[in-house]
């Protein structure tokens, strides 16, 4: 009786002790994750409401649209190989994204005409944009109705619907672990601690065994970009548009964007940007296309080598 009581005794201790040690933990990501983004960002006054967005970098100004679950801090992460090739990185945090607002109108174009009242306040007549993933569809839409303020157009990784059916195709596990991670940052912490492969699998549209074969900078900007996606509280209007317009049929108007454009994805995307893109080139006038066998959502492999592309293009003579 004395060996069982002190076994129970010893297994409640271990519990209490694991728990305190999770909420200790949970408790740090907090704590990190306020330090990441506090006094990082700035707040200007939109036609939307508020605009959150960030500058990093020297040189010619490149405006960086992040992609589902990001904010600035993605954007600047997505386009740290370009600030170190010379370029002023302009970050914004999106309709529904951490500090930036969300109006009833959080369609790409509103958000694309939004965009225009930061280059305002910033003093940049033109600039080269790019949109990653979601952002893509912002991306478009900007440089359809604002050719006068964007010199180029890159679309890194594009999300958009344009035959009739939504490219992202999730599991039944794979619906039930989103449902999860959007419903809760304790959960998407958790998730991201004890499961970070199927994580990469199905929130970076990534195959984690890429991981094994990139080197370890790359290893650790995968790990930052699903980092960067918590908290994840402070972007759920964010990733719910996101869904409804990556999702639906897109109204853009590709055939008539004007400004030069360079389409980037990988065949091995989970998410089907390869396709995507091919379609995309298709409908844009003279749109450049660069498609790698292997990289995922997150060009795993290809960080360096999509920047020299982006850098060299964006260099060119605007039209």
């Amino acid at each position: 009786m004395t060996t069982r009581r002190t076994l129970l005794l010893s297994l409640a201790g271990l519990t209490l002790a694991a728990g305190a040690y999770t909420v200790g933990a949970f408790r740090e990501a907090n704590a990190q994750a306020a330090s990441r983004l506090f006094g990082q960002s700035t707040i200007i006054a939109s036609r939307a409401g508020a605009l959150e967005y960030a500058v990093a970098g020297d040189g010619p100004p490149l405006m960086m649209i992040h992609g589902t679950g990001g904010g600035f801090d993605q954007g600047l992460l997505f386009a740290g190989k370009l600030r170190d090739r010379g370029f002023r990185i302009v970050a914004p945090s999106r309709f529904g994204y951490l500090r930036s607002a969300f109006p009833e109108d959080a369609s790409p174009s509103y958000q694309a005409d939004a965009l225009t009242d930061l280059l305002d306040h910033l003093g940049i007549a033109r600039l080269a944009v790019v949109g990653g993933s979601a952002g893509a569809l912002t991306a478009a839409e900007f440089a359809l109705r604002h050719p006068d303020r964007c010199s180029h157009l890159v679309l890194l990784v594009p999300a958009a619907n344009l035959t009739n059916r939504d490219p992202v195709e999730f599991t039944a596990l794979q619906r039930l672990a989103v449902g999860a991670v959007l419903g809760s940052d304790f959960a998407f912490w958790s998730l991201s601690r004890l499961a970070p492969q199927q994580m990469i699998r199905t929130l970076l549209a990534t195959d984690p065994a890429l991981l094994g074969t990139v080197d370890p900078d790359e290893r650790q900007r995968a790990q930052t970009i699903l980092g960067q996606i918590y908290p994840i509280s402070r972007k759920l209007d964010g990733l719910r548009t996101d869904a409804f317009w990556a999702g639906s049929p897109s109204p853009t108007a590709y055939d008539r964007i004007a400004v030069p454009t360079l389409l980037l994805s990988c065949e091995d995307d989970l998410f089907g940007t390869a396709a995507t893109a091919r379609n995309l080139s298709d409908r844009i006038p003279d749109a450049r296309l660069i498609l790698r066998d292997t990289g995922g959502h997150i060009w795993l492999g290809h960080d360096e080598e999509f920047a020299d592309q982006i850098a060299g293009f964006v260099s060119e003579p605007a039209a």
